[in-house]
Protein backbone atom coordinates (compact mmCIF):
# COMPACT_ATOMS: atom_id res chain seq x y z
CA UNK A 1 0.00 0.00 0.00
CA UNK A 2 1.36 3.39 -0.95
CA UNK A 3 1.91 6.00 1.77
CA UNK A 4 -0.65 8.31 0.08
CA UNK A 5 -3.33 5.59 0.09
CA UNK A 6 -2.55 4.78 3.73
CA UNK A 7 -2.80 8.46 4.69
CA UNK A 8 -6.11 8.85 2.83
CA UNK A 9 -7.53 5.75 4.55
CA UNK A 10 -6.46 7.10 7.94
CA UNK A 11 -8.07 10.47 7.15
CA UNK A 12 -11.32 8.73 6.24
CA UNK A 13 -11.25 6.55 9.36
CA UNK A 14 -10.62 9.56 11.61
CA UNK A 15 -13.68 11.22 10.06
CA UNK A 16 -15.71 8.04 10.60
CA UNK A 17 -16.61 7.51 6.94
CA UNK A 18 -18.42 4.24 6.33
CA UNK A 19 -16.24 1.32 5.20
CA UNK A 20 -18.11 1.15 1.87
CA UNK A 21 -17.46 4.86 1.30
CA UNK A 22 -13.78 4.34 2.07
CA UNK A 23 -13.53 1.49 -0.47
CA UNK A 24 -15.38 3.54 -3.08
CA UNK A 25 -13.18 6.61 -2.61
CA UNK A 26 -9.96 4.58 -2.76
CA UNK A 27 -11.19 2.85 -5.92
CA UNK A 28 -12.16 6.12 -7.62
CA UNK A 29 -8.79 7.73 -6.77
CA UNK A 30 -6.98 4.61 -8.03
CA UNK A 31 -8.90 4.84 -11.33
CA UNK A 32 -7.88 8.51 -11.60
CA UNK A 33 -4.21 7.61 -11.03
CA UNK A 34 -4.38 4.75 -13.57
CA UNK A 35 -5.93 7.10 -16.15
CA UNK A 36 -2.78 9.24 -16.10
CA UNK A 37 -0.29 6.55 -15.06
CA UNK A 38 0.98 8.81 -12.27
CA UNK A 39 0.48 9.40 -8.58
CA UNK A 40 -2.32 11.84 -7.72
CA UNK A 41 0.29 13.88 -5.80
CA UNK A 42 1.83 14.77 -9.18
CA UNK A 43 -1.48 15.78 -10.74
CA UNK A 44 -3.38 19.06 -10.42
CA UNK A 45 -6.56 20.90 -11.34
CA UNK A 46 -6.07 20.59 -15.10
CA UNK A 47 -5.71 16.81 -14.91
CA UNK A 48 -8.77 16.58 -12.66
CA UNK A 49 -10.81 18.55 -15.16
CA UNK A 50 -9.50 16.46 -18.08
CA UNK A 51 -10.40 13.28 -16.17
CA UNK A 52 -13.91 14.53 -15.48
CA UNK A 53 -14.38 15.38 -19.16
CA UNK A 54 -13.11 11.89 -20.03
CA UNK A 55 -15.60 10.29 -17.64
CA UNK A 56 -18.48 12.13 -19.29
CA UNK A 57 -17.49 12.25 -22.97
CA UNK A 58 -15.37 9.12 -23.50
CA UNK A 59 -16.30 6.64 -20.78
CA UNK A 60 -19.98 7.67 -20.58
CA UNK A 61 -20.14 6.75 -16.88
CA UNK A 62 -23.31 6.99 -14.85
CA UNK A 63 -24.12 10.08 -12.81
CA UNK A 64 -23.45 8.22 -9.57
CA UNK A 65 -19.98 7.03 -10.67
CA UNK A 66 -19.13 10.54 -11.84
CA UNK A 67 -20.29 12.00 -8.54
CA UNK A 68 -18.32 9.40 -6.55
CA UNK A 69 -15.19 10.39 -8.50
CA UNK A 70 -15.72 14.09 -7.78
CA UNK A 71 -16.27 13.44 -4.06
CA UNK A 72 -13.27 11.10 -3.80
CA UNK A 73 -10.93 13.55 -5.53
CA UNK A 74 -12.28 16.44 -3.48
CA UNK A 75 -11.57 14.48 -0.28
CA UNK A 76 -8.09 13.49 -1.44
CA UNK A 77 -6.99 16.96 -2.48
CA UNK A 78 -8.71 19.03 0.21
CA UNK A 79 -8.34 16.76 3.23
CA UNK A 80 -5.44 14.40 2.65
CA UNK A 81 -3.19 16.62 0.55
CA UNK A 82 -4.40 19.94 2.02
CA UNK A 83 -4.66 21.73 -1.32
CA UNK A 84 -6.58 24.98 -1.23
CA UNK A 85 -7.78 24.78 -4.82
CA UNK A 86 -11.23 23.37 -5.32
CA UNK A 87 -12.15 20.28 -7.27
CA UNK A 88 -14.80 21.70 -9.55
CA UNK A 89 -17.97 19.85 -10.34
CA UNK A 90 -18.55 19.57 -14.08
CA UNK A 91 -22.27 19.54 -14.93
CA UNK A 92 -23.44 16.20 -16.26
CA UNK A 93 -25.66 16.05 -19.34
CA UNK A 94 -29.32 16.07 -18.37
CA UNK A 95 -31.09 12.77 -18.82
CA UNK A 96 -34.75 12.26 -19.51
CA UNK A 97 -36.66 11.73 -16.28
CA UNK A 98 -39.05 8.81 -16.55
CA UNK A 99 -41.49 7.64 -13.94
CA UNK A 100 -40.94 4.20 -12.42
CA UNK A 101 -43.34 1.37 -13.06
CA UNK A 102 -45.75 1.17 -10.13
CA UNK A 103 -47.45 -2.13 -9.40
CA UNK A 104 -51.15 -2.15 -8.67
CA UNK A 105 -52.40 -3.42 -5.30
CA UNK A 106 -53.52 -6.65 -7.00
CA UNK A 107 -50.07 -7.14 -8.56
CA UNK A 108 -48.35 -6.53 -5.22
CA UNK A 109 -50.67 -9.01 -3.51
CA UNK A 110 -50.06 -11.58 -6.26
CA UNK A 111 -46.29 -11.12 -5.88
CA UNK A 112 -46.37 -11.70 -2.13
CA UNK A 113 -48.70 -14.69 -2.46
CA UNK A 114 -46.24 -16.31 -4.85
CA UNK A 115 -43.53 -16.36 -2.16
CA UNK A 116 -43.87 -19.72 -0.43
CA UNK A 117 -41.31 -19.23 2.33
CA UNK A 118 -42.74 -17.37 5.31
CA UNK A 119 -39.32 -15.99 6.16
CA UNK A 120 -38.71 -14.50 2.70
CA UNK A 121 -42.27 -13.19 2.47
CA UNK A 122 -41.80 -11.44 5.84
CA UNK A 123 -38.46 -9.97 4.73
CA UNK A 124 -39.78 -8.69 1.39
CA UNK A 125 -43.04 -7.38 2.85
CA UNK A 126 -41.11 -5.54 5.56
CA UNK A 127 -38.81 -3.98 2.98
CA UNK A 128 -41.78 -2.98 0.81
CA UNK A 129 -44.10 -1.75 3.57
CA UNK A 130 -41.47 0.20 5.48
CA UNK A 131 -39.33 1.34 2.54
CA UNK A 132 -36.20 -0.33 3.88
CA UNK A 133 -32.98 -1.15 2.07
CA UNK A 134 -31.85 -4.78 1.90
CA UNK A 135 -29.11 -4.26 4.49
CA UNK A 136 -31.56 -2.51 6.80
CA UNK A 137 -34.22 -5.21 6.67
CA UNK A 138 -31.75 -8.07 7.11
CA UNK A 139 -30.20 -6.34 10.15
CA UNK A 140 -33.54 -6.02 11.95
CA UNK A 141 -33.92 -7.79 15.28
CA UNK A 142 -37.11 -8.74 17.07
CA UNK A 143 -36.73 -5.92 19.66
CA UNK A 144 -36.64 -3.40 16.76
CA UNK A 145 -40.35 -4.06 16.12
CA UNK A 146 -42.33 -1.83 18.48
CA UNK A 147 -45.89 -3.05 17.94
CA UNK A 148 -47.60 -0.87 20.60
CA UNK A 149 -46.22 2.31 19.02
CA UNK A 150 -46.49 0.88 15.47
CA UNK A 151 -42.89 1.69 14.53
CA UNK A 152 -39.78 -0.16 13.38
CA UNK A 153 -36.43 1.01 14.73
CA UNK A 154 -33.88 0.99 11.92
CA UNK A 155 -30.41 0.98 13.45
CA UNK A 156 -27.45 2.41 11.59
CA UNK A 157 -29.14 2.64 8.20
CA UNK A 158 -27.70 4.57 5.28
CA UNK A 159 -25.26 7.19 6.51
CA UNK A 160 -25.04 5.28 9.82
CA UNK A 161 -28.21 6.94 11.02
CA UNK A 162 -30.88 5.49 13.26
CA UNK A 163 -34.49 6.20 12.38
CA UNK A 164 -38.02 5.05 13.02
CA UNK A 165 -40.35 4.01 10.22
CA UNK A 166 -44.05 3.29 10.36
CA UNK A 167 -45.10 -0.31 11.03
CA UNK A 168 -47.98 -1.26 8.76
CA UNK A 169 -50.92 -2.82 10.58
CA UNK A 170 -51.11 -5.40 7.76
CA UNK A 171 -47.47 -6.36 8.25
CA UNK A 172 -47.65 -6.94 12.01
CA UNK A 173 -49.60 -10.24 11.86
CA UNK A 174 -47.10 -11.67 9.38
CA UNK A 175 -44.17 -10.62 11.58
CA UNK A 176 -45.84 -12.23 14.59
CA UNK A 177 -46.29 -15.42 12.58
CA UNK A 178 -42.61 -15.37 11.54
CA UNK A 179 -41.33 -14.45 15.01
CA UNK A 180 -40.92 -18.02 16.37
CA UNK A 181 -38.67 -18.96 13.45
CA UNK A 182 -36.81 -15.65 13.73
CA UNK A 183 -36.31 -16.03 17.50
CA UNK A 184 -34.63 -19.39 16.99
CA UNK A 185 -32.02 -17.66 14.80
CA UNK A 186 -30.55 -15.33 17.42
CA UNK A 187 -33.35 -12.75 16.99
CA UNK A 188 -32.20 -11.89 13.49
CA UNK A 189 -33.30 -12.63 9.96
CA UNK A 190 -30.47 -14.58 8.36
CA UNK A 191 -30.72 -14.61 4.61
Amino acid sequence: MTPLRQRMLEDMQVRNLAPKTQRTYVGRVAAFARHFGRSPEELGPEEIRAYQVSLVQEQHVSWSLFNQSVCALRFLYRTTLGKDWAVQHIPFPRQAQTLPVVLSLAEVAQFFQAIRSLKYRAILMTAYAAGLRVAEVTALRVPDIDSPRRVIHVRQGKGRKDRYVRLSPRLLPLLREDWPACASHADRWAV
